[in-house]
């Protein structure tokens, strides 16, 4: 496989848990990684990389150094910036009023049978959710993430699969540091 990843952690940085310092994990990726033209994207655990020949170990590779190293056990999330590139262009929200309220939660398997009656029956006024693929996304609305019942844990067990969530913007840009050069 050639071209370049996003490897996505789940939940780090956010409020002073599960720290993960980006400076010191692209040094440990970079040496003990096996990842090649390591980069990071702000603090929320976005890892820019060459495409891994062997994509899933690398992801479960890199899950093994950050649970050793920082002691923080969370899922990482690979995709391909095809993958990315076509999740932003399927995003079914483009009349949101807010792009920063529009949050793509990339799922590391399929959503489980039953999963969108689940998520829907938990929305506040002004929410959206959608299914496309391996990706949920949610419109927040003007209420933000801060009022939503849609928490990470409820996500989660509704699903059935771990996911890490990016909002529209990060995601644009996220394509924008895979393509080609």
């Amino acid at each position: 496989m050639t071209g370049r990843c996003a490897l996505l952690l789940g939940a780090v940085n956010v409020s002073g848990a599960n720290r993960v310092p980006m400076a010191e994990l692209r040094a440990l990726l970079s040496d003990r990684g096996g990842l090649q033209n390591v980069s990071t994207y702000i603090a929320s655990g976005n890892i820019i990389c060459d495409t891994p020949k062997d994509l899933a170990r690398a992801y479960a590779d890199v899950r093994a150094l950050v649970a050793e190293e920082f002691g923080v056990d969370t899922p990482v999330i690979a995709r391909t910036h095809a993958e990315l590139a076509r999740a932003e262009r399927e995003d079914p929200f483009p009349d949101a009023e807010l792009d920063k309220m529009v949050h793509a939660m990339f799922l590391e398997g399929e959503a489980a049978a039953g999963a969108m009656e689940q998520v829907t029956a938990r929305l506040q006024p002004g929410e959206r959710v959608a299914l496309v693929g391996r990706e949920l996304w949610i419109d927040y609305g003007r209420g933000g993430v801060a009022s939503t019942k849609l928490t990470r844990a409820v996500l989660d067990r509704a699903l059935g699969t771990a996911g890490t969530g990016r909002n529209r913007n990060t995601v644009r840009t996220l394509v924008r540091l895979t393509a080609p050069a």
